[in-house]
């Protein structure tokens, strides 16, 4: 018996790869505390580069977290496991979910006495509810592969994350593993207990080392800021109603390019947090680019503009959802983000179009008709267009100037007359099936016959205006 426990022992020391070599440099601190993000992993990775090119000694993952998201641990566990320098996670406290994962990815691992570490089991974002199997089992494999990497019993790791792994003596089936400081000593999941940061580099030989505290950067920070889904929507939302809204005025003006500088923003902090790649940027831009064209080139609505809507919508959704294994939460939560900033899109275009023809100071961006009434007084057309709008539907073509001031006894005059146009008359452009144009006053406007077909040419006469239409009907030359 005492020979067959033995040779387990040389089995596990040899099976556990020894720790790397100390560099001759100081020991770089990460602090790991509260939900993990998007934005550490980025500030992760920096420390360990920054690390790695002055030979520093260790990095020090200082971990006090509940966890957080999977794609975020995910890209964090490759870079520990890919470092160059050495690692040694320091549980103060607790390292739940993705934080057992980090601890599990260095080298070494110190708990404090009351620390705890496992409970990884992943959960729907929005619900809390765990996960399909499918995500539990790829969760499970990523744990178990992580622990033999650095030399760890591998069922322990899966028992974190999985409720129907057993071991005998620490787990029975149906509960889900979390281990205190005392079971991770006794079960190969830390090297030593410490109370403090000092005692941990006493006990590792790095005392006489400089400790290098770090802390994400502005740009860290900021990718943390727009990456949070509820900010990414917004963000969204602004850019596009900025950018498509600027397009309804005719031309493309500051408006558009902050949508566009916007747009920017959120594209380089999700390149930055790796969850976008070239592909989806140029996704956007195609769609962007089809919507323009069906915008400018092809009025109406016809495949160009489902096209460009469909791209966009989709590279906007796939920026969001990463690189890594879809989660059913990940996807949950890229498509609400994407349908939200649409619908908040679609909802303020409504609301800038039903605004523009009653700001003064956006009246210069309205079209507004004027014909001729029977006394041959300028008469302003009920109603308002915005002149893309005009455009691209095959509207008037008269404009009023937006430069030319109206003294207040031509205004005056103007709201007099505008009671009705009744009686004017004037020659159909198209023909009259019984919807068309007509040119009255010089002007085309839209009308209905009365009843019955008018030829191109004809002349006719308005017999009803009904301020939203005006009805007509042929008359003699």
């Amino acid at each position: 018996m005492l020979l067959a426990v033995l040779c387990i022992a040389a089995a596990s020391a040899l099976g556990r790869p020894a720790p790397a070599a100390n560099g001759s440099g100081p020991v770089y601190v990460v602090p790991i505390t509260g939900a993990i993000d998007l934005g550490l992993a980025p500030y992760l990775d920096r420390v360990l580069d920054q690390a790695a090119a002055d030979d520093a000694a260790a990095v020090l993952l200082e971990i006090d977290t509940p966890g957080g998201r999977l794609d975020a641990v995910l890209r964090m566990r490759d870079a520990l496991l890919d470092s160059e320098v050495p690692t040694i996670a320091f549980v103060d406290r607790t390292a739940f979910s993705a934080g057992a994962l980090i601890a599990i990815a260095a080298e070494r691992i110190y708990l404090t006495p009351a620390a705890v570490i496992g409970a990884a089991t992943p959960v729907e974002g929005g619900t809390g509810e765990t996960a399909s199997a499918k995500v539990v089992s790829a969760v499970r494999k990523t744990f178990k592969t992580t622990a033999e990497a650095r030399g760890r019993d591998p069922r322990v790791a899966e028992a974190m994350v999985d409720p129907d792994v057993a071991i005998d003596g620490l787990v029975a089936r149906g509960e889900l593993l979390t281990l205190t400081t005392s079971e991770a000593l006794a079960w190969g999941y830390a090297e030593g207990e410490v109370a403090d940061r000092a005692a941990l580099l006493g006990a590792t030989g790095l005392t006489d080392r400089e400790v290098v505290e770090t802390s994400p950067g502005p740009a860290e920070r900021v990718v943390r800021f727009i990456t949070d889904p509820v900010v990414a929507s917004l963000l969204l939302a602004i850019a596009l109603l900025l950018i498509i809204g600027d397009f309804f005025v005719e031309g493309f003006g500051v408006a558009g390019a902050v949508g566009l500088g916007l747009l920017a923003a959120f594209f380089w902090g999700h390149v930055l947090a790796g969850l976008a790649g070239w592909e989806d940027v140029a996704l956007v831009v195609l769609g962007l680019a089809l919507i323009g064209v069906e915008l400018f080139v092809v009025p109406g609505f016809g495949v160009p503009g489902v096209l460009g809507l469909a791209a966009l919508l989709g590279g906007l959704f796939l920026a969001m959802l990463g690189r890594e294994v879809p989660t059913p939460a990940g996807i949950e939560r890229a498509g609400f983000s994407v349908a939200a900033a649409f619908v908040a899109v679609v909802v303020g275009l409504v609301a800038v179009l039903s605004f523009l023809p009653r700001s003064g100071r956006l009246g210069a961006l309205v079209l507004r008709e004027q014909l001729a009434s029977t006394d041959g007084t300028a008469v302003a057309a009920s109603g308002s267009t915005p002149r893309g709008w005009l455009r691209w539907f095959g509207g008037g073509e008269s404009l009023s100037r937006p430069a030319e001031r109206r003294d207040a006894t031509a205004s005056a005059r103007i709201a007099a007359v505008e009671r009705s146009l009744t009686g004017s008359t004037g020659v159909a452009v198209s023909d009259l099936r019984p919807g068309g144009v007509a040119e009255i006053g010089g002007v085309r406007v839209d009308v209905v016959t009365a009843g019955g077909y008018v030829a191109a040419g004809e002349p006719i006469e308005v017999v009803r205006d009904e301020r939203y239409r005006r009805v007509v009907r042929r008359v003699d030359r």
